[in-house]
């Protein structure tokens, strides 16, 4: 039985930190705007610095080293990881910056849309084969995406630029094959010097807000490696107690915390057209949502039908190893009955013999002889 077939999908463990890592991915929108007066990129470099050494204390707590001499003798994952870092660094940019620029409801969008991108990435990258529901998901969120362009009077980009950002960030993690801490650590170690470089060059400027905003507003700006690395942490320990069609359903927590907050919080407007537009993409993901439901119970009584038919060949071949032992040990029997009448006839023709050599040997013996006629060379005679 492999790890997956053993994860639950109501383990209430792997529910609580799954729930907690995609509500804090939902609540984030909070907590860049705290961190005003600093602009969106000057937060993104302190995000890089700080995430390393936040994952780096982790790693070290844990002691998980092994990886990385592996890594640094394979240039192409080493090519993957910087690409990996390139484009979250333009996922994260973007999203401060959309946050802080009044566009909550928009990044919640991209998240919400950003399954169906993937699944097109799958189709025109990876050659991969969509059943119906998910052409008819991907057909809807195009339909969708033109129904926001008109409520927004042009492209979603920021949605968009969200969207593709993060699914060719997950393609290019998919390539690396780390796991979630090693990952983040290996492209936050990619991110760093440039990040730390353009914070000492802003700070030799008089651009930087970190000592300027006095000690809460630096702890803020250090905080941002945990705001980071702690709902992945609990990502990761949901990951390994659930399965993946679990796992996919509570990816939507995080943009729907997003869109509430947009709209209560943040009081963005919501026009009929991006009521519409939001509706369609709601009605793909329910398809994607219907179909992975679908083919994961399929795939389940397939597993169980096999299950089952090799418990019926198993118990069969026993039975058929218990028949021939059983025929065998017959067969032996048999032989040694026969083995034993065999014993007995040479014993009673023994018994004659001697009968036989007793009645010529006796005097006054007629009706012996008479009786059991001589069979054994005489004297030839002239007759």
């Amino acid at each position: 039985m492999t790890p997956q077939d053993q994860q639950d999908p109501t383990d209430r463990t792997g529910l609580l930190y799954g729930f907690a890592a995609y509500a804090m991915w939902g609540l984030v929108p909070l907590f860049w705007p705290l961190l005003e007066p600093a602009g969106a990129v000057e937060i993104l470099a302190h995000r890089m610095v700080w995430s390393l050494a936040a994952v780096g204390l982790v790693l070290l707590v844990l002691r998980r080293w092994s990886w990385v001499r592996p890594l640094l003798r394979q240039p192409g994952r080493l090519g993957m990881i910087a690409l990996a870092a390139t484009v979250i660094s333009v996922n994260w940019g973007l999203y401060i910056w959309g946050v802080n620029s009044g566009h909550v409801v928009e990044t919640a969008l991209g998240y919400f849309i950003n399954p169906l991108v993937s699944i097109a990435f799958g189709v025109l990258l990876l050659r991969e084969r969509l059943r119906p529901a998910q052409w008819a998901a991907v057909g809807v969120g195009a339909v969708a995406v033109g129904v926001l362009s008109v409520g927004y009077g042009k492209l979603p980009w920021i949605a968009l630029t969200l969207a593709l950002s993060f699914a060719t960030y997950s393609l290019a993690k998919k390539r690396i094959g780390l796991g979630g801490l090693e990952s983040l650590a290996a492209e936050t170690a990619v991110q760093f010097l440039p990040a730390l470089g353009f914070l000492l060059w802003l700070g030799a400027h008089g651009g930087s807000t970190f000592a300027s905003e006095g000690a809460g507003h630096a702890a803020l700006l250090a905080s941002c490696g945990f705001v980071t690395a702690l709902p992945l942490i609990c990502f990761g320990a949901a990951a390994v107690r659930l399965p993946l069609s679990v796992i996919g359903m509570l990816q939507y927590v995080a943009p729907t915390f997003q869109f509430v907050l947009g709209l209560a919080v943040f009081h963005e407007s919501m026009p009929p057209e991006r009521w519409a537009g939001f509706a369609l993409v709601w009605l793909a993901l329910a398809l994607l949502t219907w179909d992975a439901l679908s083919t994961a119970r399929r795939g389940r009584r397939e597993l169980a039908a096999a299950a089952a038919r090799a418990a019926v060949l198993s118990a069969t071949a026993a039975a058929t190893t218990e028949t021939d032992a059983s025929d065998a040990t017959d067969a032996s029997d048999a032989t040694d009955a026969c083995d034993a009448l065999d014993a007995c006839d040479a014993s009673d023709a023994l018994d004659a013999s001697d009968a036989l050599d007793a009645s010529d040997a006796a005097p006054g013996t007629g009706a012996a002889e008479a009786a059991v006629p001589d069979t054994r060379p005489g004297p030839i005679s002239g007759v």
